[in-house]
This record gives structure tokens, C-alpha cells and sequence, in this order.
């Protein structure tokens, strides 16, 4: 149990140099970066082969970590060489607060674009960028609509908004646990199945022969056939854990874009679905832990999403190799085929009592009067309904099975997607991830906005560049406009207005925004603890 704390105290030394922001801490991380790699080539040079489950495995679970160690000893010398020009410490200082005030210029702009567009401006050139896919959708042809669409999916760097560092950290690890886990499935099943098909004789027929099984009179032939069916199963499972793979890398991606958006909500005062959850923003300790866990369970989902997508869509694709292709690709053992052949008066029964229950429905019991549809014949419609009620039971029989495996599927797919509740809206807070995931988003909200980071940056900024005045000395203009400062206006209406009208305006501006946001809600007034985003009382 101590030895899984080895090699967090091992490595933790080279991630906390990069935290430090100065020329020690860089040289001491580029020195432990060159060490531990070179310790690890070194290592994985000397011993390629281990005897585990296959003679490459731990030179192969390794490639993630000597990736991680190659980009430190080269991100590290860069960070040394910049530390010695001139101006670095200014710009390490700044570099939180960078980003925030990016964000804060870039959410002005928008509200400018939209002030814009309510007083009728040309909407060319100042399209915001919420609308990009619905007015690109509509003007383009269908390849072209059908990758927008995907693109809207698929999660791009959007510029002014940046995922938080917890964020990135856990998408990371996720990605390299999968890879561990594909890795593991591959080389503990593979291998065997080619030794087994390798060493495979004459003297499997008598093995078939015993259970019944008899594929032909020629035992050489019965050899060729179990090495084909070995190859089969072989390809199926590879097919099969391809195919959960991409699904699992698309659903990472997928969640990406989930996160932006409920981010983007979170600052602007909206509030997540907790169903009976109190909406409160003030850290509690289930929101602590949910924020401290969110990355161990989201590896862990994901792991264990990948192992069902893996057991699913091996099993599906066996059936569909040795129940279809196999039997119509060698003419024998044609099990599926001789039930439906057995079996086809009752699948054409269910599919005409469907089909004429969808046709009575649109050309017997609806008619239309003036544009709108009305009911009809409405005794014929509850005899039809009481005369057909056994066949229905039959065919609602089907739909529960069909219901059950699109079910089963559809949470094994989703199974890695802690954005993403899995029970109804009604139980979605007593699904454990979800509850996690919209605890550690409102942790990250209230602790890191970058509104809040940019106004407490820009205070600062100005008391730092502040001249040494007396008591009776006032404040100049230019310190009562930092929210100004951010906008950069050129209306000229603006700037024809007096100081005061400019103080007043960054002074509503500075109070709107402050008090909008969530990570200021906690230390308002009592009267105003229960207010919502948009001002309603609950």
C-alpha cells in the first residue's frame, strides 16, 4: 500500500518546478526532467524484454511516460532561456491574469456586438459567435452542413476562453489510461489465441468429435477450418476494441464541448439541473471532494466504459462473423438462417400487423379539414384495437427486448461521460458522477473566475503604478476606469461625454458585473443570497 505513494513523491518535485515561475526552478526541473528520462531509457535499452503476459509489454506501457519526460526536458530548457530575457518576470507575474483579462475584453466585445446588432447594424462582420453554426448551416449545401454540424461536436480552441488546468490534467491521464487498458486487452489475448492456432493438430477432430461436432471427413480440413474460425475470432476481437476505442476518444471529445458550454453558463450566473440539490455558491465540503475526486473518476469511468464497449461490441461482432458471414462464406452450420426459415410466419405477422396498423392509422382513423387532422371512425378504431391487442403484446414484447439492448448500449457508450447523467432528470442527482462533475464545476467557478481574476489583477496593476499621494489628495481619472480600460469604446458618443458620465459608467459596469458573479454571491448581503442570475427572486 506504501508503494503507491512512490511514484507520486517520486515525480512530484518535477511537476511542482514548473509552479514556481523562476530561473532556480526551471534549472532544477530540467535536471530532474534529463534524469528521470534518462533513467528510463536507459532501463527500457537495457531490459526490452520482460517475461509477463507478452515479452514488449513494459517497453510499450512505458511510451507514455518517456513521451510526458521527452516534452518536460524540452519545455523546461525553454522556460530557463526565457527566464533570463529581458521583461520575463513581469510577464511570469502576469501570466494568471492574462488570460483573465482576455476573457473579460473578449465578453465585453460581445456585449458591444449585440448592442450593435439590437440598434439594427449590418449583422456582416460582427456575427457572434453562439450563432456561428446556425447561419452557416442554412447557407451552405449539404456536405457542407453536415461538417459544420460535425464541427460543432468536435471541441476547437475557441479564443478568449481557455479549459481549466484540472481540466486538462484529467482529459490527459484519461487518454493515457486508455491507452494502459487498450494495451492490456491487446497483448493478454491476442498472443495466445495465435499459440493456440499455431498449435493446432489433426487430433482436434476427435475433440470436436466427442461434443457432436463434426465439420468434415477429412481431418486436415478440420484443421484448416478451426485455424479460420481462430483467425475470425481474432479479427473480431480487434475489430472490437478498435471500434471502443475511437468511440471512447470521440465521447472524450465530445465532453470537451460540454464543459465549455456549462462553463460559459456558470459565468454568466446560470445554474446546472441538480434536480432537489441546493444551488448555493459557497464551497461546502461535498463540493471540496467532489472537486478533489473528479479526475480519479473520471479515468476510472472511462476505464470501465472501454472494458463493456469492449465485451459488447466483441460479442456483437462474433455473432455476426460465425451466425452470418461464416456459414453463407462455407455454406454450413447455417443455424440463423434455418430459424428464420422455421420462424418467418411469425416475423411476417408482426411486420403486416404493424404495417397495417400505421397504414389505418393515416388513411382510416385521421382526416384532414382545413389543413389540420382530425380523429375519425373512432368505433372502428376501438375494435381494431381490441382485435389486435394479442399480436400487440407480441410485438411490445420485441420492443421491450429492443428497448433493453438500446438501453444497455446507450449507457455503455456514455458510461466515460461524467457531463452526462445516465438516470432520468428527475434522478439525476442520484447519479454519483454526474453529482461530482456539477460539484467541481461550481468549485471551479467559484474559486477561478476570471472575471473576478481580472478585476482583482487590474486593482493591482494600479496599486502598484499608484504615486504616493496624501489623505487630501483624490483620485485621478484614470484609476476609476479599469473596467473601461478593458473595453477600448470608440464611440464617439463616449468620448464626447463628461468624466462623470465615464466614472458612472464604469462604476454600474464594475457593480453589474461583480455582483453577477457566482464567486462573489457568498459574501453579498443576506437579503440578496437567494437572488438568481437574472434577478428573480426564487
Amino acid at each position: 500500500m506504501l508503494a503507491l505513494l512512490y511514484y507520486p513523491a517520486l515525480y512530484y518535485p518535477l511537476a511542482a518546478c514548473a509552479t514556481v515561475r523562476h530561473g532556480a526552478a526551471h534549472l532544477l526541473g530540467s535536471m530532474l526532467s534529463w534524469a528521470h528520462l534518462g533513467v528510463q531509457v536507459w532501463q527500457r535499452a537495457e531490459c526490452p524484454e520482460s517475461a509477463k503476459i507478452y515479452k514488449y509489454y513494459s517497453l510499450l506501457a512505458s511510451l507514455p511516460l518517456l513521451l510526458g519526460l521527452g516534452f518536460l526536458s524540452l519545455w523546461y530548457p525553454v522556460q530557463l532561456v526565457r527566464s533570463f530575457s529581458p521583461g520575463a518576470a513581469a510577464d511570469s507575474e502576469g501570466l494568471q491574469s492574462s488570460y483573465s483579462e482576455e476573457y473579460l475584453r473578449m465578453l465585453l466585445c460581445q456585449k458591444k456586438l449585440k448592442s450593435r446588432l439590437r440598434a439594427g447594424a449590418s449583422p456582416e462582420g460582427s456575427r457572434l459567435p453562439g450563432s456561428f453554426c446556425s447561419s452557416h448551416i442554412s447557407k451552405h449545401g449539404f456536405l457542407s452542413r453536415t461538417w459544420i454540424h460535425f464541427r460543432c461536436y468536435i471541441y476547437t480552441p475557441q479564443r478568449g476562453f481557455r479549459l481549466p488546468l484540472k481540466l486538462v490534467i484529467s482529459v490527459t491521464l484519461t487518454v493515457s489510461a486508455i491507452y494502459q487498458v487498450a494495451l492490456l486487452l491487446l497483448v493478454g489475448v491476442i498472443p495466445t489465441i495465435q499459440k493456440v492456432r499455431a498449435g493446432i493438430t489433426t487430433d482436434v477432430s476427435y475433440l470436436l468429435a466427442g461434443f457432436g461436432i463434426v465439420l468434415s471427413e477429412d481431418r486436415q480440413e478440420v484443421v484448416e477450418l478451426v485455424k479460420h474460425h481462430l483467425w475470425a475470432l481474432e479479427v473480431c476481437y480487434i475489430s472490437a476494441l478498435v471500434l471502443s476505442c475511437l468511440l471512447t476518444f470521440l465521447m472524450l471529445i465530445r465532453s470537451l464541448v460540454t464543459h465549455r458550454a456549462n462553463l460559459q453558463a456558470l459565468h454568466r450566473g446560470g445554474a446546472l439541473d441538480l434536480g432537489s440539490l441546493p444551488q448555493s455558491p459557497r464551497p461546502s465540503r461535498q463540493a471540496v471532494f467532489c472537486w478533489m475526486s473528479f479526475t480519479a473518476y473520471q479515468t476510472a469511468f472511462t476505464c470501465l466504459g472501454l472494458l463493456v464497449q469492449q465485451v459488447l461490441f466483441f460479442l456483437g461482432t462474433l455473432a455476426l462473423a460465425f451466425l452470418v458471414f461464416m456459414p453463407v462464406l462455407h455454406g454450413r452450420n447455417l443455424l440463423l438462417l434455418r430459424s428464420l426459415k422455421t420462424s418467418w410466419p411469425f416475423w411476417l405477422t408482426l411486420a403486416l400487423a404493424v404495417t397495417l396498423q400505421n397504414m389505418a392509422a393515416h388513411w382510416v382513423f385521421l382526416e384532414t379539414h382545413h389543413g389540420r387532422p382530425e380523429l375519425s371512425n373512432r368505433r372502428a378504431l376501438c375494435a381494431a384495437t381490441f382485435l389486435l391487442f394479442p399480436i400487440n403484446v407480441l410485438v411490445g414484447a420485441m420492443v421491450a427486448g429492443w428497448r433493453v439492448l438500446l438501453s444497455a448500449l446507450y449507457n455503455a457508450v456514455h458510461l466515460g461521460q461524467m457531463d452526462l447523467s445516465l438516470l432520468p432528470p428527475r434522478a439525476a442527482s442520484l447519479d454519483p458522477g454526474y453529482h461530482t462533475y456539477c460539484n467541481f464545476l461550481k468549485m471551479e467557478v467559484s474559486q477561478s473566475h476570471p472575471a473576478l481574476t481580472a478585476f482583482c489583477a487590474l486593482l493591482l496593476q494600479a496599486r502598484r503604478s499608484r504615486p504616493r499621494t496624501t489623505p487630501q489628495d483624490g483620485l485621478r481619472l484614470g484609476e476609476e476606469e479599469e473596467g473601461m480600460q478593458l473595453l477600448q469604446t470608440k464611440d464617439p458618443v463616449a468620448k464626447g461625454a463628461g468624466p462623470r458620465a465615464r466614472r458612472g459608467r464604469a462604476r454600474w459596469g464594475l457593480a453589474y458585473t461583480l455582483l453577477h458573479n457566482p464567486a462573489l454571491q457568498a459574501f453579498r448581503k443576506t437579503a440578496l443570497s437567494g437572488a438568481r442570475a437574472n434577478g428573480a427572486q426564487p
